[in-house]
């Protein structure tokens, strides 16, 4: 298992590892298997979604944060309440096929990080499951 270190900027923020992912695998020289990427935080998610223009990222962040806004009805005394339902909607983790030594994505897909309480410092457990 790999553990990828996540420095976050902003409270809510999508961040584009795709390259840093399509590394890892390379590196691991896997010809086919299955990737799991796994965010062990209860404010943070991953997603697939569209890199090619970054005005989808804050499209998806601006939206979420109107559908789920920082209340201070919320029961949660930490105050991220909105967090926590914004990373159980996204989710957090994936699994992304391996093929001919490289995830498979879409033309215009990309892995995003999700951070909905930030500025932290996140880690992103990555598993590659070989084809025997």
């Amino acid at each position: 298992m790999e553990v990828f270190e996540i420095r976050t900027h902003r409270r809510n923020e999508m961040i584009d590892i795709t390259h840093g992912i399509r590394e890892y695998v390379r590196k691991q020289n896997v010809k086919s298997g299955i990737l799991v990427l796994y965010v062990p935080h209860t404010t943070a998610a991953i997603t697939i979604n569209e890199h090619a223009d970054p005005s989808v990222r804050a499209d998806i962040t601006e939206y979420l944060s109107k559908l789920i806004p920082k209340s201070p009805e919320f029961k949660h005394l930490e105050g991220n309440s909105d967090a926590h339902i914004k990373s159980t909607i996204v989710s957090p983790s994936i699994s992304l096929i391996i093929e001919n030594g490289d995830i498979v994505l879409g033309t215009w897909q990309g892995i995003f990080f999700c951070e909905f309480d930030g500025p932290r410092h996140r880690k992103l457990f990555a598993k590659i499951i070989k084809e025997s």
